[in-house]
């Protein structure tokens, strides 16, 4: 419920069927009451859930998708990343959908072209469907993190997906997203865009850079590992 909660609840309100498809429950210990508290939180979102038969190729053939969600492969979560690149190289082999929304959470959004706005009530809807989370809420506080980052994301937003000096957004919240476009294998960056509030448009415009090296380059994580290098 962090990763592109505001993008998932729009397309859901638009009509779309989401399907939350995971990919793992954690270490074996907790793999029992993640589910669980996962499938809550699907519940509360109105989110169909794959727990099982997860493998992309799979999927991507099962659910015919009109648009896939998935983590960044730069987002230093390894097991993210792991995911982020057998998604991406399952699209391309499928050859659709050929629009693919990409999020970040441990790490940086490097490369965000889609900002969207994120509402008062809008945020109260995804922190119900979190606070379904109980264990892993009481190791770390997401629910701060999804407000400060939207905040965050609210007025660095503009000049993230634009340029710096762009004017801001037009709205105090917001959610960012790289959108890439799949064109004859290979992967481009989507010409920069807004969202308000209610709207789920996915007509994007693939822009002249082409990202696919960049995508499946080493990450920092992949080169110096999840913790900090110590010499």
């Amino acid at each position: 419920m962090l990763g592109a909660p505001g993008a998932l609840f729009a397309l859901r309100d638009a009509g779309w069927r989401i399907v939350n498809v995971a990919c793992s429950l954690g270490r074996p210990e907790q793999r029992a009451r993640r589910l669980r508290e996962l499938e809550e939180a699907c519940r509360r979102a109105r989110f169909e859930l794959r727990i099982e038969d997860v493998e992309p190729a799979r999927v991507l053939d099962e659910l015919q998708p009109g648009l896939v969600v998935a983590p960044s492969p730069h987002d230093r979560h390894p097991f993210h990343e792991e995911v982020a690149r057998d998604v991406l190289t399952a699209v391309a082999a499928a050859e659709a959908p050929t629009t693919v929304w990409l999020w970040s959470l441990w790490g940086e959004s490097a490369l965000p072209s889609l900002a969207l706005e994120l509402t008062d009530k809008r945020l109260d809807e995804i922190e119900y469907a979190l606070e379904a989370h109980e264990g892993e809420l009481a190791r770390t506080d997401f629910k701060r993190l999804l407000r400060a980052q939207a905040d965050a994301y609210g007025v660095i937003g503009a000049e993230r997906i634009y340029d710096f000096g762009a004017p801001a957004l037009p709205f105090p919240r917001a959610e960012l997203l790289t959108e890439v476009a799949l064109d004859a294998g290979r992967w481009r960056l989507c010409e920069p865009r807004v969202l308000r509030a209610g709207e789920a448009n996915v007509e994007r415009v693939a822009g002249p850079v082409d990202v696919t090296d960049w995508l499946f380059a080493p990450s920092v994580t992949a080169r110096f590992g999840s913790r900090r290098p110590t010499s």
